[in-house]
């Protein structure tokens, strides 16, 4: 029986089982219809008498519930006067096409000034009270830059795009950004990470980030479709920024791709989780952090370092780095510059003055 045919004789309902978030799938009796239920790994609860799912981002796109973008518990909070201030920037977000997580972030960031206000309007602040706010945020709950900003740009987006204030926060000043130099794995250290993983798959997706430059978003993301063998290229669709971009794939990989899908056999992702939906990204990121003690590479580095590592090791091969750019996907030249404080090949070869003595 096809999902369809579950969901038009069932009832979708969110809710929670044990402290967790659920979809309860409630339905007559029906042979067919458990059958259907067990195909997807719906699981019974015998307290609830009922079918239940996890609630997340695959089922609530299979059964057309809407994407949960800010808990319950935050609406709880914040006074009936705001609450549609937050589902006016939500709807005016989605309008925009921002991504699902970017959305996430602007309503969390959003609501912390809404349950701050109680019973005040949120149109009603002046820039005086705003300034007030950032400032409290930054004496008195100590919120890191990086917070402060998205914070600033889900406010500046809602008074700015939703009520049209237009420059509203032209003399608010935001905290300088640090200029973080990427942290980037040496070439043997690389070695040594792939050396300790034996899952196929587990490497295949640590090679695919450091081998092609992919975020692990990018790479969870990667569909059948959008490998193309023929021409060793790999399609990164609807990136960063919502850019597609061709990145090579390499010749060393092929045959432990072909070997991959022939085991695995996915359908549409090329990494595919326990339900047939995309991998997730925590689950990768959670296999380089084992290899990486595994290796015992005594690096505070992320898998993102993968992607760092295959930039930095380009240029030290004498890469044009105009060619990186495109690579990597940035928009912006100075962006992909910043490898150049870390390439070995600029850095390495540089005699210090008392090795001149």
């Amino acid at each position: 029986m096809e999902n369809s045919t579950l969901l038009s004789q069932c009832q979708v309902i969110p809710g929670t089982h044990k402290g967790s978030n659920v979809i309860w799938l409630r339905f007559n009796f029906n042979p067919d219809l458990v059958k259907a239920a067990k195909a997807i790994k719906a699981k019974w609860s015998q307290s609830q008498k009922c079918w239940y799912l996890p609630d997340n981002h695959h089922f609530r796109e299979m059964f057309a519930l809407p994407e949960k973008y800010v808990g319950r518990s935050v609406f709880a909070k914040i006074s009936p006067v705001n609450i549609p201030a937050l589902t006016e920037l939500k709807n005016q977000l989605q309008l925009k096409s921002y991504s699902p997580s970017t959305i996430r972030t602007y309503l969390i960031e959003f609501a912390q000034l809404l349950y701050l206000l109680k019973n005040v309007p949120v149109q009603s602040l002046t820039y005086e009270r705003l300034r007030a706010y950032f400032l409290y945020c930054i004496n008195e709950q100590k919120i890191s830059d990086n917070q402060l900003h998205s914070r600033i740009n889900a406010i500046k987006f809602y008074f700015e795009q939703v009520l049209k204030m237009d420059r509203f926060y032209a003399e608010i000043p935001r905290p300088k950004k640090p200029s973080i130099v990427p942290k980037a794995l040496s070439h043997q250290d690389v070695k040594k990470l792939f050396r300790v993983v034996s899952n196929s798959k587990h490497l295949l997706m640590l090679k695919l980030c450091y081998g092609m430059g992919l975020r692990v978003s990018e790479v969870v993301n990667l569909k059948i479709t959008d490998i193309d063998s023929g021409r060793m290229q790999v399609l990164i669709e609807a990136a960063k920024g919502k850019k597609d971009r061709y990145v090579n794939l390499p010749h060393a990989i092929l045959e432990a791709l072909r070997s991959y899908y022939k085991a695995y056999r996915p359908k549409k992702y090329l990494f595919e989780g326990q339900y047939g939906d995309r991998y997730a990204t925590r689950s990768v990121q959670a296999v380089f952090k084992a290899a990486l003690i595994k290796a015992k590479i005594n690096k505070a580095i992320g898998i993102h370092g993968l992607r760092h590592s295959y930039a930095t090791h380009l240029l030290e091969f004498g890469t044009d780095i105009s060619f990186i750019q495109k690579l990597m996907g940035h928009n912006d030249l100075k962006t992909t510059l910043r490898y150049t404080h870390v390439s070995q090949a600029t850095i390495g070869n540089i005699i210090s003055p008392l090795d001149r003595l």
